[in-house]
């Protein structure tokens, strides 16, 4: 395999992981946030409602979350296409 063929497979592979992780934040934050508020807000963890945590609290932490899992991936993405700096 190229090394042209190389690099572009590793980068499809990162915008597939990147579109997921966007995707997830998308609709965590605006989906469950905004869109879903009132059907979540039927709902009450610790006295709060549902849609309430995920406008105030919900998306932040998915977005820590997603960043973690993102920073592992990619280290795993760069060893599968030897692109560590090991």
């Amino acid at each position: 395999m190229s090394d042209e063929q190389r690099a572009d497979d590793y980068w499809k592979a990162n915008l597939r992981i990147l579109a997921g992780c966007l995707a997830v934040w998308f609709i965590v934050s605006f989906g469950f946030g905004i869109l879903l508020v009132d059907p979540l807000n039927q709902i009450q963890i610790g006295g709060y409602k549902l849609g309430f945590w995920f406008a105030q609290q919900g998306s932040i932490y998915t977005f820590l979350i997603i960043i973690f899992y993102y920073a592992w991936r990619m280290n795993r993405l760069d060893r599968e296409h030897d692109f560590h700096e090991e």
